[in-house]
């Protein structure tokens, strides 16, 4: 697939990355990174106290994929703000999302007709917690470049799995 420019990663928030629902035994886990500054990210008024969820070595091992990172988040711009800094990336794309549509196909996602036209024929991975077999099946109707739709459980959020199947993906295309 020479020629089509290097793989986007399309990245979900909740889910992939702050874990939520059934909590295992004990709770989930708390961090404190070593790229925070201040108090951790659960802390102050207006923090979310999710964010403590969040592992920052996932940053590491998100820019050691071959790709470029793109946020496809309903956190928009707070997600540099907030989770950037807390997993030591740089500031990356955020994905605007269109207008609401009452036109969507039964199932489809709302944000998977975006995804495909951010992409614009390039290679991407979509890691989500909300993928469907709708989406899959849209996305490889609509799109003539190598995807991959992949979903991750909102439970135990991006696993060693998960980054082994995406980096394996992403240096396949």
């Amino acid at each position: 697939m020479a020629g089509l420019g290097v793989p986007l990663l399309f990245l979900d928030i909740d889910g992939p990355l702050i874990p939520f629902g059934a909590p295992p035994p004990g709770g989930y886990p708390t961090y404190r990174g070593p790229y925070a500054t201040g108090p951790g990210p659960g802390s102050g008024p207006d923090a979310n106290p999710l964010l403590a969820r969040v592992d920052p070595a996932l940053g590491r091992r998100l820019l050691n994929l071959p790709c470029e990172l793109v946020w496809a988040t309903t956190w928009m711009s707070d997600a540099n703000a907030c989770l950037s800094p807390w997993l030591g990336l740089p500031q990356l794309p955020v994905l605007d999302w269109p207008v609401a549509n009452n036109d969507e196909p039964v199932g489809l996602h709302w944000k998977t007709r975006a995804l495909v036209a951010r992409a614009a024929g390039r290679p991407f991975a979509w890691v989500d917690d909300e993928i469907t077999a709708a989406d899959r099946r849209w996305v490889s109707a609509h799109s003539l470049a190598p995807t991959l739709l992949h979903r991750v459980d909102h439970q135990r959020g991006l696993t060693d799995a998960d980054f082994a199947t995406l980096d394996a993906w992403l240096r396949s295309v």
